[in-house]
């Protein structure tokens, strides 16, 4: 069934209630009321609470990817570095404009979430496959690697960097009012991966 608006507005309610009060503190009235749609119209395009969030993750996952894969596909001439610098640019920036269903997710996740791993588990492998083969890309041609034995460690902490504002966002959203400081926010923690991505391919 393809996009509609009543389809988005529901989605993106249900979003913000989902990272509000959870999925299960949300209820299907409580996402109708707030949309100002009959609760047979949630029936109707996602037979459900379930299904609404079925649908949310595997959009928000699918959209994602995308992404990344045409990230890399338009640096294909830039130097690895630069590629993964940019991949995670667009990385931080898609989930900071999907901010509340980022955090939902990855609160969820973070918990060990059964029912939203289940979900996002092929979505996940994907990325860490698209993130590890860019990544290992930069050290590809380094005769000496100083962290040669601990690239995998490092692997796993920028893949934490890359979530860890979603997880605790209340570290940093009390210093965030309007688009713009949003936008600040972005580039500041981009540029701050960046030099450590400088600091261990140096």
């Amino acid at each position: 069934m393809k996009e509609t608006p009543t389809k988005r507005k529901i989605v993106e309610t249900a979003s913000t209630l989902f990272y509000q009060k959870g999925f299960h503190g949300t209820s299907v009235r409580d996402i109708a009321e707030k949309a100002s749609v009959n609760v047979s119209s949630i029936s109707y395009y996602f037979k459900g609470k379930q299904g609404l969030l079925e649908y949310a993750i595997a959009n928000y996952y699918e959209e994602y990817l995308q992404l990344i894969e045409t990230t890399l596909e338009q640096s294909m001439d830039d130097e690895p570095i630069e590629r993964l610098k940019n991949l995670i640019h667009h990385i931080i920036q898609y989930k900071h404009i999907n901010l509340q269903l980022s955090c939902f997710i990855h609160r969820e996740l973070s918990m060990d979430s059964v029912f939203v791993r289940e979900m996002a588990v092929t979505y996940l492998a994907k990325e860490n496959y698209i993130i590890g083969n860019a990544f290992s890309l930069v050290f590809k041609d380094k005769k000496e690697d100083k962290y040669k034995l601990d690239r995998q460690f490092l692997l796993m902490q920028l893949k934490g960097m890359l979530v860890t504002p979603y997880v605790l966002q209340n570290e940093w959203r009390s210093q965030i009012v309007g688009d713009y400081s949003h936008s600040l926010f972005v580039n500041k923690y981009v540029q701050t991966i960046h030099k450590w991505l400088a600091y261990i391919s140096e």
